[in-house]
């Protein structure tokens, strides 16, 4: 039996041992996942033992996406480009590679009916999330991106390293507590936590009087999963406005990871079953 986990802190709300489960069984995997709840001054025994107990890969979440990078010795473009890891195969000679399967999760989350090919979008938040989407944007062709934030002057570091990764667009830094006028937007983007379960549920990053001001096909993508609707996409949903939320996201990023670690492709449907089950 393959063994895979998670590793993070805190870890009580993951749903990946459900939906990866699930993924193992649609292409007949006979492997076990654990959730592995590890402290970051811990960070290097759980490595350590990762190797020494035989494990085919890992997953990695808050707050060890970006210091895991440390212990592999090669890693993915998409890795690379957003400064985090959050997938990592164990080759046979424990040697291991890195991976970024947000971007993937992300960009597959997005219908193929909706064009992003030379549009603007908006991004709410700076945080490790707001780095793979824009990678993910940038793939689909995003020429201008509006970054929303609570502290222009803190994220200028950001700033600064976007535009020097991805010189063809155009980046504008706007503060979050001002967001007035998006009509130029033809996607927002939440990364906030505004609206999850358990952080500001009752609250929403974006008032309904500024979604007013969003053309009628654009769309409002929140990667919250939990609520299923945030208030910002029940807003949205009110307006008339296309939304996505954070539950396909999650779930593709899980199958690009067992594609990374198999080389097969899990079913998609059993997993979100699977993770709508438990939520």
């Amino acid at each position: 039996m393959e063994k895979f986990g998670l590793i993070g802190y805190p870890l009580w709300h993951s749903m990946s041992a459900v939906i990866h489960k699930a993924g193992f069984k649609s292409i007949a995997i006979n492997a076990s996942y654990e959730i592995l709840e590890t402290n970051p001054e811990n960070l290097v025994d759980r490595i350590k033992s990762f190797k020494r107990e035989n494990y085919s890969g890992f997953n990695v979440t808050i707050p060890h996406k970006v210091p895991v990078a440390l212990f592999v010795d090669d890693i993915d473009r998409y890795a690379d480009i957003t400064g985090a890891i959050n997938t990592v195969k164990i080759n046979p000679d424990k040697t291991m590679k890195g991976y970024n399967t947000d971007v993937l999760g992300f960009k597959r989350a997005i219908p193929d009916d909706i064009d992003l090919n030379g549009k603007t979008a908006a991004i709410l938040g700076t945080g490790g999330a707001s780095r793979a989407v824009v990678m993910g944007l940038v793939d689909k062709g995003i020429k201008e991106i509006g970054i929303y934030t609570r502290s222009i002057p803190n994220s200028m570091d950001y700033m600064a390293y976007v535009r020097r990764k991805f010189s063809e667009i155009t980046f504008n830094a706007y503060q979050i507590d001002r967001v007035r006028d998006l009509s130029k937007y033809n996607i927002l983007v939440n990364t906030t936590p505004i609206g999850m379960l358990g952080k500001a549920a009752d609250m929403t990053p974006v008032d309904r009087s500024a979604l007013k001001t969003l053309p009628n096909n654009s769309t409002v993508y929140d990667i919250i999963y939990n609520p299923k609707k945030t208030i910002l996409l029940k807003d949205a949903e009110n307006l008339g406005l296309r939304t996505i939320n954070g539950l396909d996201m999650l779930v593709y990023q899980a199958v690009s990871a067992q594609e990374i670690w198999f080389g097969k492709t899990p079913s998609f449907s059993d997993m979100k079953i699977a993770l709508l089950e438990n939520l």
